[in-house]
């Protein structure tokens, strides 16, 4: 069964038992078995497992994996070192550099935020290659949706930032007061200028963190 090595473990432990999760998890030995989906299995819970549920200073909630070899690694929106940027974070990259001037990165491995508190949550954490959403509807929607409940009830003040219809449609999960939730256009080319570009969240979130009391993020994309 599931093994993430920190608090998840227990917090999530019963939703690995339950029948949609076991119907999820046989459905994902078949497609692994016939064909190539991202990420690597091993990969497939690095968001929670660098970063644990009590260390969550932010969430961004992205749709499914990149789809395409040497992208996905678990994290939304980055992509393994040394692969080639994709346009949204490109877009990303330059929103972060006109919000607070840090550099434009050619890594496209946003580890360094994860280690720092941003759980980098896709709503679907596994996708067949080349064929985008492949893998929605299968279950991982109801992880994924008990994930940000579970957030929703914790201690520490989180900020949930949300790119795009999808990753909005979450906002009726968050209901504790105690959270910020910062909405935007998703930052693919279709949609950046419609708003993502400008939104400062970067620089918000951090205000919002240093308001609450605690250490607000280096969003300065760094090797880890």
């Amino acid at each position: 069964m599931v093994h993430i090595g920190n608090s998840w473990d227990q917090i999530l432990g019963e939703e690995f038992k339950k029948p949609y999760y076991l119907n999820l998890r046989e459905f994902l030995k078949k497609e692994y078995a016939r064909y190539k989906v991202y990420p690597d299995m091993y990969h497939i819970f690095n968001a929670l497992k660098h970063t644990p549920y009590e260390s969550v200073k932010a969430v961004i909630i992205g749709q499914d994996p990149y789809h395409e070899p040497g992208q996905a690694h678990g994290l939304c929106f980055s992509v393994q070192k040394g692969t080639p940027l994709p346009p949204s974070l490109q877009n990303i990259y330059k929103e972060l550099h006109d919000d607070l001037g840090c550099p434009i990165s050619e890594n496209g491995d946003l580890s360094c935020w994860a280690k720092q508190g941003v759980l980098l949550l896709n709503t679907s954490l596994t996708v067949r290659q080349g064929q985008a959403n492949s893998h929605s509807g299968k279950g991982w929607e109801l992880l994924t949706d008990e994930i940000i409940r579970k957030l929703n009830n914790a201690p520490q003040p989180i900020a949930f930032i949300l790119w795009g219809s999808n990753a909005r449609s979450k906002a009726q999960l968050i209901t504790n007061p105690n959270h910020g939730i910062f909405q935007a256009p998703h930052p693919s080319p279709l949609s950046a200028y419609r708003g993502f570009f400008g939104c400062r969240h970067f620089s918000k979130v951090n205000s919002f963190l240093s308001q609450k009391g605690v250490e607000p993020i280096d969003w300065t994309v760094r090797d880890v």
